[in-house]
């Protein structure tokens, strides 16, 4: 859950629930990464964002003291920093979860970095990982007025 989400500080904008998805956008893009055998470590059991931190089920409470106040996101493993693919990827994931949520980048951002990562891939593993996000980050799916 977004930051603000756990803050109950949600302004009922459209604009303000794009910035939640792209937040939650980032969490789905770590899930991913997490299950990718682009990478050449191991690809481990399939973790919950947070799960080592606070188990399965996390509280509401546990949840605002980690993300709030800590301001913990989940963790890379070292292995996919050494990918050139997934670090790209890793960049993008970190800016989705800004704190700030005016700074989180855009769906057409993500699109366009996913789209860069593909072409330097050429056909690599990391290329249905990145087929799967480019499915999900499809600009033209959002309405042409949105701003973000």
């Amino acid at each position: 859950m977004a930051p603000e989400v756990l803050e109950g500080a949600i302004n009922f904008q459209r604009d303000s629930f794009l910035r939640i998805d792209m937040y939650a956008m980032g969490l789905v893009l770590w899930e991913l990464a997490s299950r990718c055998t682009a990478t050449d470590g191991p690809v481990d059991e399939y973790l919950l964002p947070f799960e080592e931190e606070i188990g399965q089920h996390p509280s509401l409470e546990e949840l605002q003291e980690i993300v709030v106040h800590k301001k913990m996101r989940p963790v890379f493993k070292d292995h996919w920093l050494k990918h050139p693919g997934i670090a790209q990827l890793c960049v993008t994931i970190e800016e989705c979860w800004d704190h700030d949520a005016e700074a989180r980048l855009s769906a057409g951002c993500v699109e366009e970095r996913v789209t860069q990562i593909r072409k330097s891939a050429n056909g690599s593993t990391l290329d249905c990982l990145v087929s799967i996000v480019t499915s999900v980050t499809n600009v033209d799916l959002l309405p042409k007025e949105s701003s973000i």
